[in-house]
């Protein structure tokens, strides 16, 4: 029959593996210059905002421009720019939590942790200038959406400090709702210090040690206050 004579033969099998190793190099190119776009979109943002803009100031033709693409490319990543400042809060804070939890989960004495975490928080504040500077602008102004969103960073610091600290079994006396309270105003400090550490003049060793020192003796405070607590 015709339908004999012309339907597709099978691949043989090493046929079929070449093919797909031909496919996979061209998937992961695609993959890599989309990452490499929306992290470029992701940048331009940042930089314009180092510049002094305030996030709710920018456009979308100013951003793509400042990222080396087409206005439309925008669209293939963020729905829209508070879909943008979203993610900007979101990788704001996932890794810095995650570097401060594994201080704490070390199980140092109090005072050790308390060090290290400042330590640990200035390095990455300074690593990540750009983003601090934009959660630093947004955090008191511009738009609702971007507020909420670091709002709720915040409360993801509070529970996380809140859950390890119990773990450790510091201020074993404090009522949950009171363990809630102190670590709030901790993270309340780290983000007031936030500032401080963006303006530190660069290679003053001595101004960057009292502002450590200053932000050390501000959380332990915090925590000797909660330690002589006998409220309810």
């Amino acid at each position: 029959m015709w339908t004999d004579v012309h339907r597709e033969r099978p691949r043989h099998p090493m046929m079929r593996h070449r093919m797909r190793a031909l496919r996979l190099p061209a998937l992961e190119r695609r993959d890599e210059r989309k990452r490499r776009t929306r992290q470029a979109l992701l940048d331009g943002a940042l930089d314009l905002m180092a510049e002094g803009r305030s996030f709710t100031a920018l456009g979308l033709r100013e951003i793509t421009r400042r990222a080396g693409v087409v206005p439309t490319a925008f669209y293939r990543h963020f729905r829209d720019l508070d879909d943008l400042g979203l993610t900007l809060v979101d990788e704001s804070g996932v890794t810095l939590r995650r570097l401060l939890r594994e201080i704490r989960r070390d199980g140092a004495p109090a005072s050790g942790i308390i060090r290290r975490s400042v330590r640990t928080y200035k390095t990455y504040i300074e690593e990540h200038r750009r983003a601090f500077l934009f959660i630093a602008s947004e955090r008191a102004g511009g738009s609702s959406t971007i507020r909420n969103a670091i709002r709720n960073e915040v409360d993801h610091f509070v529970q996380e400090m809140a859950q390890d600290l119990r773990h450790l079994n510091v201020l074993p006396a404090l009522s949950t709702e009171m363990l809630h309270l102190v670590c709030g105003l901790v993270v309340t400090t780290m983000l007031n210090a936030a500032q401080d550490i963006l303006d530190l003049p660069e290679g003053d060793r001595r101004r960057q040690d009292e502002v450590v020192e200053n932000f050390v003796r501000q959380v332990r405070v915090i925590f000797l206050g909660a330690a002589a607590w006998k409220g309810r």
